[in-house]
């Protein structure tokens, strides 16, 4: 079956991505539900027990750092992991339709946005992309509200991203909020550290120890 042992709360299903996250960091991944049978039994539906909305960067590979296999994750991504409509829809249909427990948002350290961001808000971003631009003007009011509450680095500044993109989702979709409310999901924040392959938890809304 394609949805055997699939974690069915938040917290089951935040558990099971922080002990596959554990895995990759030792250097012992399990690989798990990636043969042929698995391929075959996701063919006519998918069931995942998560959401990840997070970077586009091509160093978070969410399959690989949680060591989950097919249809385990439903994945969302962009530059920045910004809050967009059809990224809340993306999320709103994973959470309606696919019954996800859990939505992972998930930043990461030295993230080319935030610091194109960073770079211009200080007028230094050189850069020709319209839409480049346009995607730095979205995370600005982050950086800027960081730099108020004297915080410059990239990190810092990151973490306080993740949380307002937690807050604008939670803010503009109402399904996820409720879905939170009722305790049917919980919504991490998280961010992912390049060089050690680690999670770290920056916010938890929901019923998650």
């Amino acid at each position: 079956m394609a949805n055997a042992n699939r974690p069915e709360t938040p917290q089951a299903a935040w558990d099971a991505l922080v002990e596959g996250n554990k895995h990759f960091v030792s250097g012992s991944p399990a690989h798990p539900r990636q043969d042929i049978e698995r391929r075959e039994a996701l063919a006519a539906k998918q069931i995942p027990f998560a959401a990840l909305f997070g970077c586009s960067d091509s160093r978070l590979s969410a399959e690989i750092i949680f060591d989950v296999g097919l249809g385990d994750l439903f994945v969302v991504r962009n530059a920045g992991q910004v809050i967009a409509e059809t990224i809340i829809g993306s999320l709103e249909f994973s959470v309606e339709v696919l019954k996800v427990p859990l939505i992972l948002v998930l930043g990461h350290d030295e993230c080319g946005a935030i610091r194109a961001t960073i770079d211009a808000t200080e007028g230094t971003l050189k850069s020709e992309g319209e839409f480049i631009h346009n995607l730095v003007e979205r995370i600005r009011p982050t950086v800027v509200a960081a730099n108020q509450a004297g915080k410059f680095e990239i990190d810092d500044i990151t973490e306080l991203h993740v949380q307002d993109t937690i807050n604008e989702l939670l803010t503009r979709s109402k399904l996820i909020a409720d879905a939170v409310k009722a305790g049917k999901l919980a919504v991490v924040g998280a961010n992912y550290k390049l060089a050690l392959g680690e999670i770290h938890p920056i916010v938890i809304v929901g019923d998650i120890k």
